[in-house]
């Protein structure tokens, strides 16, 4: 998944998700809170092999699990639109701008101003030693 995509999410708290991501996430897909104070959005396969790394975890990683838990499945009206939970909602930070980010095998999902933010910060520098070592 690739692209960069703004839209609006409305009063009722649907928001409607750009064709060419939907195509790619399938019918059915699921939402969930992501590391930067964002959602994430997963194909139903892929939440599902997750999940199973996620349910393997020690107990000790309950925290991680818990995490996760906020999640949904998503099925699209014939509008392409999806009513994102409120406290998703609240978490993600989402009012009216959003933007839409595809990432290799995730959607993100940002607050548009937060995801301006959050650009401005990256170091290319930074990155460019990590992928270094890394060995790309």
């Amino acid at each position: 998944m690739r692209g960069e995509y703004q839209y609006t999410i409305d009063s009722k708290g649907r928001l409607s998700f750009p064709p060419k991501l939907r195509e790619e996430l399938g019918e059915n897909f699921v939402v969930f809170r992501g590391l930067d104070h964002n959602l994430w959005a997963y194909t139903a396969d892929d939440w599902t092999a997750f999940s199973r790394k996620l349910a393997a975890l020690p107990t000790k990683a309950r925290g991680i699990q818990q995490f996760y838990s906020a999640n949904f499945e998503c099925e699209p009206d014939a509008q392409g639109r999806v009513l994102i939970p409120q406290p998703l909602r609240s978490y993600a930070g989402l009012k009216k701008d959003v933007t839409f980010v595809g990432v290799l095998n995730r959607v993100e999902i940002w607050d548009s101003a937060a995801w301006d933010d959050h650009n401005s910060k990256i170091n290319v520098d930074a990155i460019a030693e990590q992928m270094d070592a890394m060995g790309m």
